[in-house]
């Protein structure tokens, strides 16, 4: 084959890779990272265990989740869930509606 076909085809390989694949990841951390940046004191959350809350403090790297009255756990701002909290969160506006 051409040396020029061969870079051509490589090419569209990567292209493929990179639009279906890396882009889409990327773009879905840098929404994850907004979303848990964006969070304050009296959001309701959900860890990625599942664990229900609302944040009482708001840190550096963690949060200060109150789970029932006097029941409070610090979690790293990682365990936080964007997709499950969104979850619950379209769940209750449903209600409301």
């Amino acid at each position: 084959m051409d040396p020029k076909v061969m870079v051509g085809i490589y090419a569209a390989m990567f292209a493929v890779i990179y639009f279906f694949f890396i882009r889409p990841q990327s773009q879905k951390v840098k929404k994850e990272r907004a979303f848990v940046d964006g969070l304050q004191k009296g959001d309701k959350v959900v860890t990625t265990n599942g664990i229900h809350g609302t944040i009482d403090k708001v840190d550096d790297t963690t949060f200060l989740v109150e789970i029932d009255r006097n029941v409070k756990i610090r979690i790293e701002k990682t365990g936080i869930s964007t997709d499950m909290t969104q979850a619950v969160a379209g769940k209750a506006e449903e209600k409301k509606a």
